[in-house]
């Protein structure tokens, strides 16, 4: 019998007044929980929240030792507690303050390696591929084909070539056209790219002259460039221009590398209520132990660090990145704000269905994530990792914006925790853990790593070292992430502005 059958609910910190439920449970039924015996006046769906003591109206329903909302009634022991008896807290914009309380943590020398390629400028990727990049959501079809027929040629040493379609480029002004822009040259600069085509149309805003100065030192050998309305054929022409970037790409060889060289991108997305309790801290310690070894994370999806700030903003490593921190949480309130919307219009119908009430409860189950070490940067959107340590990037909560947000970024890897599943797939190897083994069990060519196995007997410790091997072996090329193995290839480009 695992532990979630012998335990049917759980009290997450002592200071809760709720308990999740691990299975589902039936009214009237009698539960044991934190010590306490309580009857449950209503039936409880699985991951969802009851009653531990009476919580009077208006008072905080506290879940993770914080509060995720007020009651709008008095709620006994043993009532569902969810959206109809639960509201948020949160409205606008706010004055942060800084009060220290940083961690410290001895490095950890074990001389762990993977098996990456090296980049003449210094970084290092887990993958040796082409991308195709286009300026212009007008030349998508074209870069989609280029690659389609590209595939069909022997290119050894090369693990795969795909497009990174887009719908920007054109027809858009001020902030959108800049973002666009230096998302798609972060992108060009990625270093699991060995070599890029970037294709453009030639008529659009995001013009090849304005795109190269972005991109900055361009290696000729690395890079292509293709204007489609100033060459013959383009088909032609970009199959030859591809051919010359095969060519480079096959001399790069694998060779052990050091962890403190991997970035690893932290996210969630289809959350369930497991998820701040299993996968979520499952990836906090892995976070945890990698920087120990020298190594970086980053966290996004800023709207969903409202209302849990207390978790990390005094883990900010000085005032100027505390500064940086809650300029970014208010300039993302002000941004709903300015367009009538309220910043707390989350979570999604899925969440709730999975369990989660109010975008408290949401945030505090996704910083999990972050684990316990200090905050040493915090980046604006399009912004790139510089300082090994734990990053905050920003960038709204939307999937796949996010996913581009963090490759663009410099992250190698993804982790994505879900609790209700998604196929989504960035370009980068987007590692899918399951916070229920349900869902590992239901769709296991989605899901790479079952964190659910939390709730069945094994501990937090034992499933974070089998996750940093696995980390190796996929680093490494022993291994594809679900999304490789499915070609599914995705990014998306944060919009804000007006399309013309």
């Amino acid at each position: 019998m695992n532990a979630a059958a012998q335990t049917p609910a759980m009290v997450i910190a002592p200071t809760d007044n709720v308990a999740v439920a691990l299975v589902d449970l039936a009214a009237g039924q009698t539960v044991q929980v934190a010590g306490r015996t309580v009857k449950l006046t209503d039936a409880i769906p699985c991951a969802h929240k009851f009653a531990v003591e009476p919580i009077a109206a208006d008072r905080p329903v506290v879940k993770y030792g914080h509060p995720i909302g007020h009651a709008t009634a008095a709620i006994s022991p043993g009532q569902w507690v969810h959206v109809h008896n639960l509201r948020t807290n949160l409205s606008g914009a706010e004055q942060y303050s800084y009060a220290p309380a940083l961690n410290r943590f001895a490095p950890i020398n074990d001389g762990l390696t993977f098996e990456g390629f090296l980049r003449p400028d210094g970084q290092a990727g887990v993958r040796n591929e082409i991308w195709i990049l286009p300026t212009v959501g007008c030349v998508n079809n074209i870069a989609q084909q280029l690659a389609e027929q590209f595939r069909k040629q022997p290119c050894p040493g090369v693990d795969a070539i795909f497009p990174l379609n887009h719908p920007y480029g054109c027809s858009q002004l001020g902030d959108d056209l800049a973002n666009t822009r230096k998302i798609l040259a972060a992108l060009a600069r990625h270093p699991n790219a060995a070599g890029v085509l970037i294709v453009g149309l030639g008529c659009e805003n995001n013009t090849m002259e304005e795109f190269r100065r972005e991109l900055g030192d361009a290696s000729p050998e690395r890079f292509r460039f293709m204007i489609s309305q100033q060459v013959g054929d383009e088909m032609q022409e970009g199959l030859r221009l591809l051919g010359e970037l095969a060519e480079y790409a096959s001399q790069f060889r694998r060779q052990s590398l050091p962890v403190s060289q991997l970035r690893i991108g932290l996210k969630c997305g289809g959350s369930d209520a497991f998820s701040g309790i299993t996968a979520n801290p499952l990836l906090g310690l892995f976070s945890d132990e990698l920087i120990r070894r020298g190594g970086t994370t980053v966290l996004t999806e800023t709207p969903e660090m409202f209302g849990a700030e207390p978790l990390f903003m005094n883990r900010c490593a000085d005032d100027d990145v505390f500064n940086a921190c809650a300029n970014m949480l208010n300039e993302f309130k002000r941004y709903f704000l300015s367009r009538n919307q309220p910043v707390y219009e989350n979570p999604a119908p899925g969440n709730k269905q999975g369990g989660i009430s109010t975008l408290e409860e949401k945030s505090l189950g996704c910083l999990q994530k972050g684990g316990t070490t200090n905050v040493v940067d915090v980046l604006p959107y399009a912004g790139r990792l510089s300082k090994p340590g734990l990053n905050f990037l920003a960038a709204p909560g939307n999937d796949i914006v996010s996913v581009t947000a963090l490759a663009a970024a410099g992250a190698q890897m993804v982790f994505f925790t879900t609790g209700r599943g998604t196929p989504l797939g960035g370009p980068l190897p987007t590692i899918k853990i399951s916070s229920n083994s349900a869902l590992a069990e239901s769709k296991p060519h989605w899901i790479d790593f079952d964190a659910g196995r939390l709730l069945g007997g094994s501990s937090l410790p034992e499933l974070a070292a089998e996750l940093v091997r696995e980390t190796l072996e996929i680093a490494s090329g022993r291994r594809l992430a679900k999304n490789e193995i499915n070609a599914f290839r995705e990014i998306a480009i944060f919009k804000d502005g007006v399309t013309l």
